[in-house]
């Protein structure tokens, strides 16, 4: 655990010691390019016009979302625009800083900057004019998934068929099924031009899915041939969110998006530089994993933004003490305080995966299949825990500020509900962690098999043992796969993928704690990393609970060490709660964002339904 004789960093509700939070803030936010990253993005917030507005109904919360969509667009119109969606850390940035405050339009701006300026600009999009997307004259969506077709994207029927005589084609829905399943394809927020993943038809041959720029509407309503219906409200922060097909729509030549994957000459024939349709259509929606950083990002600035919260209000809020007469704050109490310290520490470990991540993607060679395949797997499973893990903390904040919690302009209640719809967003995550479990089952060796001795409080030996446990669950996928019915993929797999996703989790875990690591080896000041060093130690015994048992079985673990485990996690939750509020200041919230944030101020009662 941590050292006692370590001076203390802050006492709750008092001022950091000089050297602490800017030094935990600048490794939480990029160090060095914190500024170019965050910077624009905080002060954007922090203005007027992203307060909470409250009574709006959902059409006015629509179109509020498009309003603020305008004013980053503001800040970035032309190139930079361009520049954006090329750039993965400010990108992922925006979302993380725009989620918290309004989840439609983190929704907006993934669509319009990634999936759809996105796409253009990686098939060759140096060829088209892009001002009137640039300049928002025009809003861009991006419509691939169906109504029968979600996860199964290699089947989408919508087609587009070459017309030989005008060199375009002609752009249709064949059936209901194939209507496109929850684009924002309104009228809300302007004309809008859309990226429409079709099946491409020269003659009567499947060249298989492509990219189609495709307008869908001007300053009159919906063009001819688009049919658009609205679907129901969703839980979470609306969207104009619709049903959208096609009439046999004529599209000139030049709407087709190619790339070296995928061109028409003038005769119609296609050549590709990949060998297989399947292959043709993920490198056309390759923008899809860009967006898993987009959504794990908006996730992640959710969590952070309910903690620093719920952590204030747990200073605020006073209740009855063991003597007469006198008042305590909840966050004197361990069974409130380690909750959200547990949580704090997964936070820390969910922010530096992704910029681990992060800083992965934007290094990669996409020239080198393997390396590309590599950090795209990677990306799937750290948006899968980091949603997943989001959703757990919004809840648990939600929850520790009781019925206050409940009230939207707390800030709280909405959280859980928009971090679904990234759990769901850019591949659904228990898919794409399967997938990711059937690669890993084989394409790496998980370990150590043996972890060295070592004791609880060492960080090294905790961080082997989450990595044993990744390799006691491969070792049980494997033993699986092989034994399953022979002739019978679809049995064999079922008799897998319990184990496999296991494994998946626990290499998830690995990850973030090597990520956490290495931030804390980053760390100069003395208190930056004494917290950090606590962080990490109470991020990983507290996931290593529910694995004391494999651990033991497998010689990992003695019986004294398992016996000792609760004892150490409390230990080390006593020796960080005097540091709660410290830890989640750096965090870096606005402050104009928390002072109109009632439940995150000592006045919150006086201002409770004023």
């Amino acid at each position: 655990m941590l050292q006692h004789a370590e001076a203390p960093l802050r006492q709750a509700g008092d001022g950091i010691a000089p050297g602490g939070a800017d030094e935990l803030t600048r490794l939480l936010f990029d160090g060095d390019d914190r500024e170019r990253v965050h910077g624009e993005w905080r002060r954007l917030i922090a203005g007027e016009a992203f307060a909470h507005r409250p009574d709006l109904t959902p059409a006015e919360r629509i179109a509020l979302s498009y309003d603020r969509l305008r004013l980053v667009n503001d800040t970035v119109t032309g190139p930079a625009a361009e520049a954006l969606s090329y750039d993965a850390h400010r990108l992922a940035a925006l979302h993380e800083w725009t989620g918290f405050l309004d989840g439609g339009l983190c929704t907006l701006a993934s669509i319009h900057y990634n999936l759809f300026l996105g796409s253009l600009l990686d098939h060759d999009g140096y060829r088209r004019d892009l001002s009137p997307y640039t300049a928002m004259e025009r809003v861009g969506t991006f419509l691939c998934t169906e109504l029968a077709h979600g996860n199964d994207v290699t089947s989408l029927e919508t087609v587009a068929r070459h017309d030989r005589d005008t060199g375009g084609f002609v752009l249709h829905t064949p059936h209901p099924g194939a209507r496109k399943f929850m684009p924002n394809t309104s009228l809300a927020g302007g004309p809008k031009t859309a990226v429409v993943a079709a099946r491409l038809f020269v003659e009567d041959e499947d060249q298989g899915i492509f990219l189609f720029l495709t307008p869908l509407s001007d300053a009159e309503g919906h063009l001819p041939g688009i049919r658009v219906h609205p679907l129901p409200d969703r839980t979470g922060t609306p969207v104009d969110h619709c049903l959208t097909s096609f009439d046999h729509v004529r599209l000139p030549r030049e709407a087709m998006l190619e790339a070296a994957h995928g061109r028409l000459d003038k005769d119609g024939r296609l050549t590709s530089s990949l060998g297989n349709r399947r292959k043709r259509f993920l490198r056309s929606v390759g923008r899809v994993t860009m967006g898993k950083l987009c959504m794990s990002g908006g996730t992640l600035g959710m969590a952070r933004a309910a903690l620093s919260i719920a952590v204030r209000y747990s200073h605020h809020r006073k209740i009855g003490a063991p003597k007469a007469g006198e008042r305590m704050p909840l966050s004197a109490h361990r069974s409130h305080h380690g909750r959200l310290l547990r949580a704090v520490a997964t936070a820390y470990a969910m922010t530096f995966l992704h910029r681990s991540v992060v800083d992965r993607w934007a290094g990669h060679d996409p020239a080198d299949p393997a390396e590309r395949e590599e950090v795209e797997r990677l990306i799937a499973i750290a948006k899968g825990w980091i949603t997943w893990q989001a959703r757990d903390i919004t809840i648990e904040a939600r929850e520790r500020c009781g019925a206050q919690g409940l009230f939207p302009a707390n800030g709280l209640s909405d959280l859980p509900l928009n971090v679904e719809g990234g759990i769901t967003a850019e591949g659904d995550n228990l898919v794409i962690w399967v997938k990711a479990g059937s690669e890993l089952v084989f394409a790496h060796e998980a370990g150590p098999a043996r972890a060295p001795r070592g004791e609880l409080g060492d960080l090294g030996f905790l961080r082997d043992l989450h990595a044993c446990v990744e390799r006691i669950w491969q070792n049980r996928a494997r033993t699986a796969l092989r034994g399953g019915p022979s002739g019978d993929p679809v049995g064999r797999w079922n008799e897998t993928s319990g184990a496999a996703l296991e494994m998946v989790a626990a290499h998830a875990r690995v990850r973030a704690a090597d990520a956490l690591l290495a931030a804390t080896a980053r760390a100069t000041a003395p208190r930056t990393r004494f917290l950090l060093e606590g962080v990490s130690r109470l991020f990983l015994l507290h996931e290593l609970r529910p694995h004391t048992g494999d651990l033991l079985v497998a010689g990992h673990l003695t019986p004294a060490q398992v016996e000792a485990l609760h004892g150490t996690t409390e230990g080390t939750v006593a020796d960080l709660a005097p540091h709660l509020t410290a830890l989640v200041d750096a965090f870096d919230l606005p402050a104009e964002y928390l002072a109109a944030t009632p439940l995150a101020n000592a006045d919150y009662l006086d201002r409770f339904g004023s």
